[in-house]
């Protein structure tokens, strides 16, 4: 497992709960959509199971607190089964990946809930929130902090949650995006994870406007095959992370290093990489850098 690091970052734990910032982050509004009942604020795949007539995410009640909760269910549709989830903001039915979040402009902790889970087969669901930001120097949405946990075992009884950010940018986001699975990639019927009263926990503080590195950071080659080389120059000895991340802000390869001053070259492995456009990004002790790289 890759060792992960923080650089320049204090954490501070305030005694302070933004719930309010979660959108109908207590399941209490719900819209008929004739047939069916959908959360306000909340994409779902109701919208396409309802032409079979069923739902993978309805009303519970009573909620922990409050009058309602939500359910999100795998179900069986057709052929195949239609693993439960659940966006904050809007879902996209085809990929059944979230094509936007809401506004939310603060450095949280943590990430926290009440949760009810239980799956039927061997693939878990997960609880993940990602905070972004809009990059105007490369014209691309950039992570600034993920809190994700693949759920484990099953909690048959309301339990809280509470999930840690991880910061990758000094930065503060101007996106959130919540995505609740009640399976994973091979989702079994009746998989199920109930959810109520989401909050964000605590503050981090950050940066403010994001340093760049004092020296440019180069890639090459670009558009890149099988490997790519880094080339950076480092003012001191300094620990660096080298992150990949899709475009909707998920670290999918990285590594660390301790590099010493002066012209540093690493040579990365894509080999793993599906073809398409990521954000590479360099975040060192003085500063960060964010690149476009596409894996041809």
């Amino acid at each position: 497992m890759k060792k992960y690091f923080t650089i320049a970052l204090a954490t501070l734990l305030l005694p302070v709960v933004m719930n309010a910032q979660v959108p109908n982050y207590s399941f209490e509004n719900w819209t008929s959509m004739g047939s069916y009942d959908n959360p306000d604020g909340w994409g779902t795949m109701n919208n396409t199971t309802a032409l079979a007539s069923i739902y993978t995410v309805t009303k519970g009640t009573p909620g922990n607190p409050g009058s309602y909760y939500m359910k999100i269910t795998s179900k069986t549709v057709g052929p195949g089964v239609v693993g439960g989830i659940a966006v904050s903001g809007k879902l996209d039915s085809m990929t059944m990946q979230p094509k936007s979040g809401f506004a939310f402009n603060q450095r949280p902790a943590s990430f926290t809930g009440k949760w009810q889970h239980m799956i039927f087969g061997s693939s878990q669901g997960s609880v993940t929130a990602t905070l972004t930001r809009w990059d105007s120097n490369t014209n691309m949405r950039v992570p600034v902090a993920v809190a994700t946990q693949t759920l484990s075992g099953m909690a048959m009884s309301w339990a809280n949650f509470s999930i840690n950010f991880s910061y990758t940018d000094g930065g503060y986001p101007d996106t959130c995006i919540i995505v609740l699975k009640a399976s994973g990639a091979n989702p079994t019927n009746s998989d199920y994870l109930w959810v109520d009263n989401l909050a964000f926990s605590g503050s981090v503080v950050g940066t403010g406007a994001e340093q760049s590195l004092l020296q440019q950071v180069a890639v090459f080659p670009n558009p890149a095959g099988n490997t790519m080389h880094v080339k950076m120059n480092l003012a001191k000895t300094q620990q660096v992370r080298i992150a990949i991340c899709d475009l909707q802000g998920r670290i999918v390869q990285s590594e660390d290093a301790t590099l010493q001053a002066g012209e540093n070259t690493r040579t990365l492995d894509l080999s793993a990489l599906a073809r398409g456009t990521y954000m590479l990004r360099v975040v060192a002790e003085e500063g960060t850098a964010v690149q476009t790289i596409v894996a041809d």
